[in-house]
């Protein structure tokens, strides 16, 4: 009785009460090629850990379109061309203003780099750093997102 309890929690009961998972986009913002190749990372708003930039789809932009937004928004990236083929994805819990954790699942598209500007949206909430692909992946916590930044390299 106690297996069949337990089964019955696990396998129906459970995932009544889970969330489905949120959908952002975000921006791999490249410059440079072969072994020169950098990407961009920005720290996040509310705990300054490395990301690349991404946020909530926006209303009347496809998502490589909403991806090269964020880019711009929250590191400055001008002047460059979002790539409409998904290069991967990666899944993080979200913690929102009241504290409770959402899973979210971050489709990444490439955005190749043609110059940045010193003053965007974001600029004073964030810092941002250009590094090889290797690094970044060091500094990034999300195991997918290391995965996709090590294939870049």
């Amino acid at each position: 009785m106690v297996r069949f309890l337990s089964a019955a929690w696990s396998d129906y009961v459970c995932p009544m009460f889970q969330r489905p998972k949120r959908l952002q986009v975000a921006a791999l913002c490249h410059r440079g090629a072969g072994t020169e190749i950098e990407v961009l990372l920005v720290t996040s708003r509310g705990t300054g850990r490395w990301i690349i930039p991404k946020g909530w789809p926006i209303r009347g932009l496809d998502s490589p379109q909403s991806a090269l937004r964020e880019a711009w928004e929250e590191g400055g990236v001008s002047g460059t061309a979002a790539n409409s083929d998904l290069i991967g994805s990666y899944s993080y819990d979200k913690i929102m203003p009241a504290g409770l954790a959402v899973p979210v699942e971050t489709l990444v598209y490439s955005v190749a780099v043609e110059q940045t500007a010193t003053r965007f949206p974001e600029a004073h909430q964030r810092r941002r750093k250009w590094m090889t692909p290797y690094a970044a992946a060091d500094l990034v916590n999300e195991a997918e997102l290391k995965a996709i930044l090590r294939d870049l390299a």
